[in-house]
């Protein structure tokens, strides 16, 4: 057995023993009365302790309190709060469900000295927002978005419209993890951008860790987006939809076995190219997905899941040029309940990005992907009210496919070429623990070991002094390296491996009931790498393993926050500074070929990245008017210097910023309940352009007029900013039947910015002088949704 595991086991087990177990355990799921969904992130308080716990991500707590009689407050946003009072004597099961608050109660006026576990909880850079927030949030075409809702929080930016993923405080979008139900989403985007591959029906919790990320997850040094689908509605069966102008949507759920088990099935699909045709045009760009999920309740202590998701694009010109590509991910779970105070899941994951394109005219089709299976091991112990283990084993195997070219045709002339196949395995073992030090000051404290190991391939290029990229001193240019011979490998080989301590501290000081400073620290490591040298991600891009040519990328990451709650609660402050240091981030010789290269050593050079910010979130959190304003200042910089002091290193060695640096971005997001029929909301955005290259020279050749560039990303494009506003009108007529319908009207970029996607040069062909010529995509864009359930 690995070293590191064994301490890794003791460590544990030593926890279990110092800390004393307390005679009287309080623990059950909590649901929602309506469907039996179990909710994240209840909060289960006790104001006369001082204490509470929350439910973790399947409705589960546990709460160890003194012998005798006690009041609880069970409290949910969006639901009905609970006052329970129960007379303790022995170990107690308590199961609770909690009723959706449709109508507006009488205030409930709770003591000052609850704990507010916002404030106190040592957990920051942390946001979450609801199925229900973000299909309120006006998006392009009337399609409720989960990744344009983010993009709405601080230190979250993208590389402008219909740019696909999403960037995380001057981080990469290779540098995000995604999760579906704990399966590793590689392609985020829709019509490479302008959609996410999430379904807002389907979504029952969303969260954003920016910071302060807890050990359980690695794999990825910027973010870890972490979103968990519906279970199914095991009371009944339920329906609801949409239909918009570009796409539609149905969700299906209902009872497997009252009470004890469900079933929920949700499908998207877009169809603006079904009217093509009318206008004598061949073309077609659509997408469709699909949400499935299952689960059964075996006994108290047991319960069952599976869910999976599986999404196409496909993008044609005439059928002579055709793309396709997807997600499919499959996930089976068990929670097992061992005690009322250890919970435990097991998952075994399977997931496939697939990309796949057809060039009918060449006479030829090409495929390339990932695919990992996945086995974790998670532990949720409660060893007391203040002191909480998360804790367990992953381990992932990967298979690489970078591309594959076969003639898709008799009479095509091309001939089959397979890139070479790559594998590796990563294994990571964690604990991380929430210690309650004082009533003021809370700790969270893990240890991440990842062992990451690149497996044997048919081929590998060996080169001289094992440098895959040279320098030319004469030309002052970098250029790739001639091979001096290849080696072979058996898949089960070791070709490279690497072994990383991967330690998480954050911690919450609390000055009061309402005001509260936190500070985290985390060092991570990121295995993976997408390759792609432009500044949105294409589904072209391919991801690659680090290995012995390609370093992982390793980040240290400091933050430091302030948050304030005031008037009880209804409004809220939030202030962080961060600053990041990654080591190892990629770096490519210019008139780097990614494409179709089975040599992608050969124009990657290792370099760092910095990053740095101030945050500032304000909400408004109850009344009819809510919302909040996010404004995020930052610096995101690259450095490649030369190996030696006879190599210039790119861009001279100096930093320059990267394709994903924002210095300010500002958004305002509103919504204003007018009464129960209508309700109106609004985005107000603007970022600062994303950086390019715009010519500084040129110099003719043979008549032709020949661009000069200056350093990389010298200047930008110009400021992007939009408003965008939606009308949400809900008939009075829905109290009386049982099918419930909404219309939401919206108007995108409603003063008709032309922000630009980019900006080319080329010369007039008239006055033969060159031009600038903005490249915009969308001006103001109306939108019409019907939405239904029953």
């Amino acid at each position: 057995m690995h070293r590191p595991l064994v301490c890794f086991l003791i460590i544990v087990f030593s926890f279990q023993a110092l800390v004393a177990q307390e005679k009287i355990t309080l623990f059950g799921t909590i649901t929602e009365a309506s469907s039996n969904e179990t909710l994240i992130g209840v909060s289960i308080a006790v104001p006369e302790l001082q204490t509470g716990v929350i439910t973790n991500e399947y409705g589960f707590y546990s709460l160890t309190l003194p012998k005798g009689k006690h009041t609880l407050i069970i409290s949910y946003i969006g639901f009905k709060e609970v006052k329970k009072e129960v007379d303790l004597t022995k170990d107690t099961t308590l199961n609770l469900q909690l009723n959706e608050d449709i109508q507006e109660l009488n205030e409930v006026i709770l003591t000052e000295d609850i704990e507010k576990v916002n404030i106190r909880k040592p957990q920051m850079s942390v946001n979450s927002l609801s199925s229900s927030s973000i299909k309120k949030i006006p998006a392009i075409l009337g399609e409720a978005d989960v990744l344009k809702s983010i993009l709405l929080l601080p230190g979250v930016t993208s590389a402008g419209e219909g740019a696909s993923g999403f960037n995380v405080r001057g981080g990469s979008v290779d540098q995000n993890l995604i999760l579906l139900d704990e399966a590793t989403i590689f392609n985020s985007s829709h019509l490479f951008g302008f959609f996410s591959v999430f379904n807002p029906d389907a979504i029952k919790d969303l969260k954003l860790y920016k910071g302060g990320i807890p050990a359980k997850y690695g794999g990825r040094i910027s973010s870890v987006l972490d979103i968990y689908q519906k279970e199914g509605n095991s009371k009944e069966f339920k329906a609801n939809g949409g239909i918009g102008i570009v796409s539609s949507r149905l969700l299906l759920e209902g009872p497997l076995k009252k009470d004890k088990g469900a079933f929920l099935i949700g499908g998207r699909s877009s169809y603006a190219h079904l009217f093509l045709p009318l206008f004598d045009n061949d073309n077609k760009a659509y997408f469709y997905d699909l949400n499935t999920k299952l689960n059964y309740k075996i006994n108290k202590n047991n319960n069952l899941y599976a869910s999976g998701y599986f999404g196409r694009d496909v993008f044609s010109i005439s059928n002579s040029f055709v793309n396709t590509y997807g997600n499919s991910v499959i996930n089976l779970r068990w929670n097992h309940l061992y005690s009322e105070k250890l919970f435990s899941n097991l998952s075994l994951i399977y997931s496939d990005y697939f990309y796949g394109l057809e060039l009918d005219f060449v006479g030829f089709k090409w495929n390339s992907g990932i695919q990992n299976f996945n086995l974790k091991y998670d532990f949720k112990h409660y060893l007391s009210n203040n002191l909480k283990l998360n804790y367990g084993i992953n381990n992932t195997y990967y298979r690489f496919n970078p591309g594959e070219i076969k003639p898709n045709r008799s009479d095509s002339g091309i001939l089959p070429k397979k890139l070479i196949d790559k594998y590796a395995n990563e294994f990571a073992a964690y604990i991380d623990a929430e210690h309650k030090i004082t009533n003021n000051l809370t700790l969270q404290y893990g240890l991440r070991w990842s062992n990451f190991t690149r497996l044997g391939q048919d081929e590998l290029f060996i080169y001289e002094n094992d440098q895959a990229v040279n320098f030319n001193s004469d030309f002052q240019i970098y250029e790739s390296a001639e091979p001096i011979g290849k080696e072979r490998f058996k898949k089960s080989a070791q070709i490279t491996t690497f072994n990383n301590l991967e330690p998480r501290l954050a911690l919450s000081y609390a000055l009061n009931n309402n005001n509260s400073i936190k500070a985290s620290y985390n060092h991570m490591v990121q295995y993976l790498h997408l390759l792609s040298n432009t500044s949105s991600p294409t589904p072209l891009d391919v991801w690659t393993p680090s290995g012995k040519y390609i370093k992982p990328q390793i980040l240290d990451q400091y933050a430091v926050g302030y948050f304030k709650n005031f008037k009880s609660g209804d409004y809220s402050i939030e202030t962080e500074a961060y600053y990041k240091d990654v080591q190892n981030r990629i770096d490519y010789i210019d008139g780097a070929n990614l494409i179709a290269n089975d040599a992608i050593e050969q124009v990657i050079l290792n370099g760092k990245m910095r990053s740095y910010g101030l945050e500032f979130m304000f909400k408004k959190n109850s009344g009819k008017l809510n919302g909040w304003l996010s404004y995020t200042l930052a610096k995101s910089e690259q450095k490649t210097p030369g190996r030696t002091a006879a190599e210039t290193g790119i861009n001279n060695g100096n930093w320059y910023a990267t394709s994903f640096d924002k210095t300010h971005d500002l958004s305002i997001n509103t919504s204003y309940n007018l009464n129960e029929k209508w309700s109106f909301n609004s985005n107000l955005i603007y970022q600062t352009g994303q950086p390019t290259n715009y010519p500084v020279g040129k110099f003719e050749f043979q008549d032709l007029s020949i661009p000069i560039y200056g350093d990389r990303n010298d200047q930008r494009l110009p400021s992007y900013h939009r408003l965008d506003i939606s009308a949400t009108l809900t008939p009075r007529k829905n109290k009386n039947r049982k099918l419930q319908a909404q219309w939401i009207f919206g108007i995108y970029n409603v003063y008709n910015r032309k922000n630009a996607a980019s900006i080319s040069f080329s010369r007039n062909e008239d006055s033969g002088n060159n031009e600038a010529l903005r490249t915009s995509i969308f001006g103001l864009v109306p939108s019409v949704t019907y939405n239904f359930k029953f």
